[in-house]
């Protein structure tokens, strides 16, 4: 029995509380049940009693009982403590337990999905690099972590779109132009240019594409640069995110909010709104009513809209394209944009709190035995996505952006995720699916089936029970990392599952010995073994990480 299905048992004890006057209560629609923090004290603890206590009449420790009594004979669980000022610790039945092993091989990769946050429309951006360099190590973690959210999320009910915002447009990609024009000339790149082997690299491909580049008029020159470079930078970028296992539902381009008319159809309904005003031969958004520390420019005096103005237009685009929340995951250097961006929410009518949510998460460092990893040449002073991938591989890569909250810097000791061995977590949770895969290879190598039924009450081993409890704790990981964007939560989740299960296999035989026969309790442990497999697999896939069947 999951904490879901005991929740909604005990709702059905309230209601035949409720109808027979023995309560007089509303019966909620949720009834939270946990695990208890100390052992002894039941498989599940809730706290519904004290909540009900008072629109009852009655203390709660005799509002605790009387549920208690309601379940044990309703046959939802085996026996029941009232603790302290009336929590509620309840213990369930060896079948009533070991049945979710059954349920969970039952409902295979759809088990931990829920429904929790069904009808929500979410546009999830990040990453979102310019296409002026390679994708750096930052970088890297808004893609391990986005990817991995919108598995979560879309497993929460959600409908989310993944969007890469594709900044085409600005002064940073005529200075990218600048400094392609000046490699492919033998000249110096500008002072505040693009350096990096990459910057000859995509020059000479230019040229390659169109030989008389150069001898084009400056201009048509530069334009050409531009075109052209960013064509084979941003190639190189989805490159890289593809072979991090990472794509998007949709590249959006900023170019596509100036030659679309977004801009101006923005700037036309702000101020009919009044939130415009006109300073210094430039157009101003008024961010300062909505608690913004300033008043932002959009159009410069010489009429070229900024960066700011592309934003507005483009929280504009997403919110007409029917999205109810722009999700935003940002580097810590984007920290003040948070003020800006619910500003411009507030300025077109919406609530910042509902339609609008960014994410900052910290920087990433990589170290080899502690020392920090050299910078690559190639890309210019700055650790790629690449390097980190060439150096432990997609999957660890992946596990390893994933496993920290994102608002904790981290250092990424390449040779511990590189290792073959325990002590690396990716390893350890690919390890135990790896073994529980073999195992079941093993059974059927000695003709032994699990069938279509198994003695669920045979499951009562310590281990056994902690091994269940905990599988049936994964749809309440998943829904809690959806609702606080906490991915890392799986990653923990999947680490707490693999220990226990290894300290289940190492305790308890699954497979007969030499010319023993196969029990019932063999088949009951094959079901359990399989059920935690499915576990291992559903949460590594949820953080796009591979759950391989052997290593």
């Amino acid at each position: 029995m999951t904490p879901e299905q005991l929740s909604d048992a005990i709702r059905a004890a309230l209601s035949a509380l409720t109808e027979r006057g023995d309560l007089t209560v509303t019966v909620p629609e949720t009834v939270v049940v946990e695990r208890p923090r100390q052992a002894g004290h039941g498989d599940y603890a809730t706290n519904v009693a004290m909540r009900l206590a008072k629109p009852a009449g009655k203390a709660p420790r005799d509002v605790a009982s009387l549920i208690g009594d309601e379940l044990v004979a309703r046959g939802d669980i085996a026996s029941f403590e009232v603790a302290g000022p009336g929590f509620l610790n309840l213990t369930l039945g060896a079948a009533a337990l070991g049945v979710l092993a059954g349920q969970i091989v039952e409902q295979g990769a759809s088990y931990g999905a829920g429904s929790t946050l069904s009808g929500q429309k979410i546009n999830l951006e990040y990453v979102s690099a310019n296409p002026t360099g390679p994708v750096t190590l930052a970088s890297a973690r808004w893609a391990a972590v986005g990817d991995a959210l919108i598995n979560i999320l879309r497993a929460s009910g959600a409908d989310v779109a993944s969007e890469y915002y594709f900044n085409d447009a600005g002064s940073q990609i005529d200075r990218f132009a600048a400094s392609l024009d000046a490699s492919a000339r033998g000249q110096e790149v500008p002072e505040d240019g693009y350096r990096g082997e990459y910057i000859a690299e995509v020059a000479q491909y230019v040229v390659a594409q169109r030989p008389d580049v150069l001898e084009l008029p400056q201009d048509e020159a530069l334009e050409t640069f531009r075109i052209l470079g960013i064509e084979r930078m941003f190639a190189d970028i989805r490159r890289s995110l593809g072979e991090f296992g990472v794509e998007f539902d949709r590249f959006f381009n900023e170019r596509e909010l100036h030659d679309g008319g977004d801009i101006v159809r923005s700037i036309e309904l702000l101020r009919e709104a009044g939130h415009i005003y006109d300073k210094d031969d430039a157009l101003w958004l008024r961010t300062t009513t909505f608690g913004d520390d300033k008043d932002r420019v959009l159009i410069r005096g010489g009429g070229a809209p900024t960066y700011f103005a592309a934003d507005v237009a483009y929280y504009a685009n997403k919110r007409a394209r029917g999205f109810d929340k722009a999700l935003m995951i940002l580097g810590a250097d984007h920290h003040g944009y948070i003020g800006r961006l619910r500003a411009v929410a507030s300025a077109f009518g919406d609530d910042p709190d509902e339609t609008l949510e960014i994410l900052i998460g910290q920087m990433v460092t990589l170290s080899r035995g502690g020392e920090p990893v050299k910078m690559s040449k190639r890309a210019g002073n700055i650790v790629t996505l690449d390097q980190l991938v060439e150096a432990v591989g997609a999957d660890a890569g992946r596990y390893v952006m994933a496993r920290s909250s994102m608002d904790s810097s981290m250092d990424i000791d390449i040779e511990l995720w590189a290792r073959k061995t325990s002590d690396n977590p990716v390893f350890y949770v690919q390890y135990a699916h790896a073994r529980l895969s073999s195992l079941a290879r093993n059974a059927a190598e000695l003709g032994i089936e699990r069938g279509d039924t198994y003695d669920a009450a045979l499951l009562s081993d310590e281990r056994e029970v902690a091994l269940l409890t905990l599988l049936g704790e994964f749809p309440r990981v998943v829904a809690g990392a959806a609702e606080l964007r906490e991915v890392h939560r799986i990653a923990r989740y999947a680490e707490q599952l693999a220990a226990a299960y290894h300290k289940f296999y190492d305790s308890c035989r699954v497979l007969p010995m030499g010319d023993e026969p196969a029990t019932d309790v063999t088949i009951a442990r094959l079901w359990l073994s399989e059920a935690t497999r499915v576990v291992l697999a559903n949460a590594l896939g949820l953080l796009g990480v591979s759950a391989p069947e052997q290593m």
